[in-house]
């Protein structure tokens, strides 16, 4: 579907979102009309405590794999104010979230958000976090990389469907624009948080295909029915952790969550240019995978799983990595699990931010030590150096990303989500 001047609707809204502004909502709109959503709940005490419960309102495939919005974007904030928060700041911000989630229904067709604190922003309380929470600073995971470290007071991530809905929030939250979808906001975050970075991305079948000119990524080699840059999906169910896994089960903060957000440049030429497609499935499942050519297209045929533990990849890695002289990334993922659970939920997006191809990496865990571990796991170090496994290269799928920033948030219940004490009572 195109505009009168032919640039595709998924395209044009994802330079919407991107652009973001009063200018960029107002050609969606009229370009595109107002998008039928639904208003949310009158009553806010029907929606779940848990910030981070998007899975019961997000549409699954066929195999019942939930499937992400479509549109994405991160406000980093700082706060505004001197010391700790006023109760002011904190009810303004609380009313502001409220005309939010009143505008619009809870779901991927309407809009899903969260908000999460740094340690920096708990800083500022002279009391600690209590024991029950991990949130430690950021830094680097990997002795290769040698990213900058997000440092603001707090994040938003909005995710829809829709791209003029997620423009519309942001700018809602600016102050900028009083109604959304017919519901007068309350409030603003405006003279209580201020933007100190922006990032923007996309989800979905046919975005990453239509974006395909950044900086990263050669054109026309991405499939139309690939849902990220890489080619392949990702959102398998089995491959997740539960919401209930990943919430915090004790404590003033239970209920909660931390969250971890990776900005990452891709570099896919050689993937896509020079490697072949055997090498592809490879390093992003396990070799055996390749092999027995068991992935079709972009992995749809594998249901709601990778298959790694049924074809015993992550039991053989190291003996991959001698007989084959590669392992993959859900291989050497797979290895960090508790009672057969993975630790973490990914809400990861591609981006073009600065005109290169990019992916903002979110995962959801209990503790941020969870992420660690996964992680670690990921890095491959104890097959580096095995047949032609490199501390990068056939290792995985770490050659083709650059981790450019790191931060740690937690995200409260949304009875605490408004500038939160390091000591809620």
């Amino acid at each position: 579907m195109s505009d009168q001047r032919g640039i595709p609707r998924r395209s044009f809204l994802k330079s919407a979102v991107a652009i973001g502004g009063t200018a960029a909502l107002s050609a969606c709109v009229d370009r595109f009309g107002e998008p039928d959503v639904e208003q949310g709940p009158e009553d806010l005490s029907t929606l779940p405590d848990r910030q981070h419960a998007w899975d019961g309102s997000l549409s699954t495939d066929d195999h019942g794999n939930v499937t992400a919005a479509r549109h994405h974007a991160l406000l980093l904030l700082d706060y505004e104010g001197d010391g700790a928060p006023t109760e002011a700041d904190r009810e303004q911000v609380e009313q502001s979230f409220r005309g939010l989630e009143r505008a619009y229904r809870r779901s991927n067709d309407g809009l899903l958000f969260t908000v999460g604190y740094t340690p920096s922003y708990f800083d500022r309380f002279e009391a600690d976090l209590p024991g029950s929470v991990d949130l430690p600073e950021p830094e680097a995971m990997a002795p290769f990389e040698e990213p900058e470290f997000d440092t603001p007071d707090a994040a938003v991530h909005l995710a829809s469907d829709h791209g003029q809905v997620v423009v519309a929030a942001e700018e809602a939250l600016k102050g900028e624009v009083s109604t959304l979808n017919g519901v007068e906001m309350p409030a603003s975050l405006s003279g209580v948080f201020s933007v100190a970075d922006r990032r923007t991305g996309f989800v979905g079948e046919g975005l990453p295909a239509e974006n395909d000119d950044a900086a990263g990524v050669p054109e026309g080699e991405v499939s139309e029915d690939a849902p990220l840059y890489m080619g392949f999906k990702s959102d398998f169910s089995k491959s997740q952790a539960s919401e209930d896994f990943v919430t915090i089960g004790e404590g003033p903060f239970a209920g909660g969550t931390t969250q971890h957000v990776s900005k990452i440049r891709l570099h896919l030429d050689q993937w896509y240019e020079q490697d072949s497609r055997y090498h592809r499935e490879a390093t992003m499942f396990c070799p055996v995978h390749a092999e027995e050519g068991l992935v079709e297209g972009t992995g749809e045929n594998m249901g709601d799983s990778t298959g790694m533990e049924e074809h015993s990849c992550p039991a053989h890695t190291e003996e991959h990595a001698r007989e084959y002289g590669k392992v993959g990334h859900s291989q050497k993922s797979a290895r960090a699990r508790e009672d057969g659970s993975p630790l973490m939920i990914r809400r990861d997006f591609d981006a073009t931010d600065d005109g290169r191809a990019s992916l903002h990496f979110v995962s959801l865990q209990e503790t941020i030590g969870d992420f660690a571990e996964t992680r670690e796991a990921m890095n491959g170090t104890d097959v580096a150096g095995e047949s032609g496994v490199g501390q990068r290269t056939n290792n995985g799928i770490l050659q083709y990303m650059t981790v450019e920033r790191r931060g740690n948030y937690l995200l409260p219940p949304r009875s605490l989500r408004a500038l939160p004490p390091a000591r809620p009572a």
